[in-house]
């Protein structure tokens, strides 16, 4: 017994004792095969590949075998078998080169390894000395997979909602679900891929192989449009694409609408579609429209039980998608006010309108027990409002001024077979929450809005106030485009009309070189101590939505101090400035939150580095967005992140505007050293695309 120890072992005096006898290296784990790229299994859930795979697994020698720096060589034994057609059983096996221990192995099968069969395998080490045992033996498992050499055949697409042009060429429309039916011939596809022009994209899985799928499809544009499918099979081989054409025809009309436009002293209003609604006693026909609109005329409701209107019928089922939408300015936020509902049973089916929180007053669209709230009223402004159910999505959501306000949520419609109603919701002890305030065009889509129409519906075609091209001036006078409010020269200021001379200094050695003007035949040069040029009075209502335009070249690459481009003051400060500032190199809009000296404010920014003189200037834009609660800061036609921030009140300036100055104290400062032209100013927040019309010489067109 002691001779065998000593045999065993190997000791000595200077280190650890190491095993002598071959240990055989360590079975191969199951989770460490795999057939191509896909782990081992069997079974129901063997693997389909779609050409002979290359076997891999991870072998390992047990350590006790090694002395220190050595590693343990061992090799592969792969045995791979199947049935072949004729009901034999077939075998391979194959073994490998010898790797240290830890290395992946693999076995790259024949090309004669028939299709459609299920061909199992295991694998062993080998050290040289000793072998494992199978993969499969004991608690292990055998590995299968099975050889697909043909790719699945194209498949068939349909569509009820939006057939093949061959049956209906234009089909209705924007906004409308289509749900579109994917098949193959082939019975082992298990998903498929597909693209509709423009998106979305995606890969949709059968429920079992060869099963049909639906996917559904909402269009956001009118145009032809068309979906391409591949089928993917068990193997992930891809039939050829299919393709599907069709045409989608623009937004169906709404199903009801009232405009609200009806002449003064009307007792009823008109529907443009849908039944008339009949007005109570507290409804005054002719009231003002929201500036910028289609609307001309809107009803003022008392916010009394006699302030509402009703069509005395449904506008739509609300089982279904819908949504109802309308312009709408609050005379009071302090308590619940509805704009639209529809009568259910002892409650509204929906209910779009305003609801007073502890937080302050907030937007509200509500259908069944789901509500979605977002969006801050403010007395006497006007905002659209959309509510919208999406019955193929499930999700209710609000929409204030074209935008998302709040989380979408959860809902479903329920049956209402009640009366659409203007300006009040039914409850349990009858009817309440009546608006007080104005309300226009009511109205009620049986499909979404998509996105675009939303914009549409919520947009206000800024105005323009001024266009001052600053080419010429007349006893310190220069016009404005359309005989509006001039802007009247400070000492410092003058026009630069460039050189009226026709000589080419490259062809004439007299002839000095004279820079043109930044925009058209001349613009306004500020001297940087004393220069500037003034409107009599405010430009835009600073309280309000407001875009300027203006193009300026600095005449210094240093400035010593920052310079102001354009501001428009209020009794203690600015109402907003654009101006340079040296120490960043960065063009800055500052927007303080209230007329106060020292009020906090609101900075955006972009980076530019001085022009020092020459070059076309910089473009510059200026956006408060009321509607939003958001200003910007446009360089060349461009905006991002840290040119845009929230102003949620904006306040009225009464000072006039100014170019290349700023209010310092109860004087003026930050005069601005360069040039200036191209002075646009509009009520109303020109959308981001117009904004590069801005500072070219002509106005842009808002269409």
């Amino acid at each position: 017994m002691v001779g065998s120890c000593a045999a065993a072992l190997l000791a000595t005096a200077a280190g650890p004792a190491y095993a002598v006898d071959n240990l055989p290296p360590k079975q191969p784990l199951v989770q460490d095969l795999q057939s191509g790229s896909k782990a081992c299994a069997t079974g129901d859930d063997t693997p389909y590949v779609s050409a002979p795979p290359r076997l891999s697994a991870m072998l390992y020698d047990p350590e006790e075998d090694n002395q220190p720096s050595e590693s343990s060589p061992v090799n592969g034994e792969f045995e791979a078998w199947w049935t072949d057609a004729a009901g034999v059983e077939q075998r391979r096996t194959y073994t490998t080169i010898t790797l240290s221990s830890g290395s992946r192995q693999y076995w790259k099968m024949p090309d004669d390894i028939p299709a459609n069969t299920v061909v199992s395998w295991h694998v062993r080490a080998n050290d040289g000395k000793a072998t494992s045992a199978w993969s499969d033996e004991g608690e292990g498992s055998v590995c299968s997979f099975v050889y697909d050499a043909v790719s699945p055949e194209k498949p068939t697409i349909s569509s009820p909602e939006y057939p093949n042009p061959e049956d209906v060429f234009w089909v209705d429309g924007v906004g409308v679900y289509g749900h579109f039916t994917i098949d193959s011939p082939s019975d082992d596809v298990v998903s498929y891929t597909y693209d509709f022009v423009g998106g979305p994209y995606g890969t949709v899985s059968a429920e079992r192989p060869g099963a049909a799928v639906t996917i559904s499809y909402l269009p956001l544009t009118s145009r032809p449009n068309s979906l391409t499918v591949r089928a993917i099979d068990r193997s992930h081989r891809s039939s050829g694409e299919a393709h599907y054409d069709f045409n989608v025809k623009a937004g169906r009309a709404p199903v009801a609408r009232w405009k609200l436009d009806d002449p003064a002293g009307s007792r009823s209003a008109a529907a443009e579609t849908g039944t008339a609604a009949h007005a109570g006693s507290g409804v005054t026909f002719g009231g003002p429209a929201p500036a910028g609109t289609g609307t001309t005329a809107t009803v003022a409701l008392d916010g009394g039980g006699h302030g509402f209107l009703t069509s005395d019928a449904p506008a739509t089922d609300t089982r279904k998608t819908f949504a109802v939408s309308a312009w709408v300015r609050p005379a009071e936020t302090g308590r619940n006010m509805t704009v639209a509902s529809q009568d259910a049973d002892g409650a509204p089916g929906f209910g779009l309108g305003l609801r007073r929180q502890d937080s302050g007053a907030t937007w509200s669209f509500a259908i069944g027990d789901a509500r979605v709230s977002g969006g801050a009223p403010e007395t006497g402004e006007w905002a659209h409002v959309l509510g919208l159910y999406d019955a193929e999505t499930g999700k209710a959501r609000l929409y204030v001024n074209g935008h998302e306000v709040g989380t979408a949520a959860d809902a479903t419609g329920a049956e209402t077979a009640g009366a659409f109603q203007i300006g009040r919701a039914r409850g349990a002890a009858g009817y309440g929450d009546q608006w007080h305030g104005d309300i226009g065009d009511v109205q009620v889509h049986d499909r979404v809005v998509v996105p675009n129409e939303m914009a549409e519906l919520a947009y206000r075609k800024p105005k323009l106030l001024g266009h001052w091209s600053v080419e010429n001036a007349t006893d310190g006078v220069s016009p404005e485009q359309s005989d509006g409010a001039p802007l009247r020269l400070g000492t410092g200021a003058s026009i630069y009309r460039g050189s009226d001379s026709s000589c080419i200094p490259e062809l004439e050695p007299d002839c000095a070189y004279v820079p043109s003007p930044l925009v058209g035949d001349g613009h306004l040069r500020l001297d940087g101590e004393s220069g500037y040029a003034a409107a009599d009075g405010p430009v835009v209502d600073t309280g309000n939505s407001f875009t300027l335009g203006v193009v300026v070249r600095l005449a210094d690459s240093e400035p010593a101090h920052p310079m102001t481009v354009l501001s428009q003051a209020g009794e203690h400060t600015d109402a907003f400035k654009v101006r340079y500032e040296p120490s960043t190199r960065t063009w800055q809009l500052v927007m303080p939150e209230k007329d106060e000296a020292g009020a906090p404010e609101k900075v955006v920014s972009q980076v530019e580095g001085a022009d020092g003189g020459v070059g076309p200037g910089d473009r510059l834009a200026v956006v408060y967005d009321d509607a939003t609660d958001t200003i910007k800061l446009f360089l060349d036609g461009y905006t991002n992140a840290q040119a845009t921030a929230s102003l949620p009140n904006g306040w009225h300036s009464p000072g006039a505007l100014q170019i290349g100055r700023a209010k310092a104290g109860d004087g003026w400062g930050e005069y601005l050293h360069g040039d200036v032209d191209e002075v646009q100013a509009y009520s109303g927040a020109l959308r981001d695309e117009d904004i590069s019309g801005l500072g070219r010489g002509t106005d842009p067109c808002l269409c």
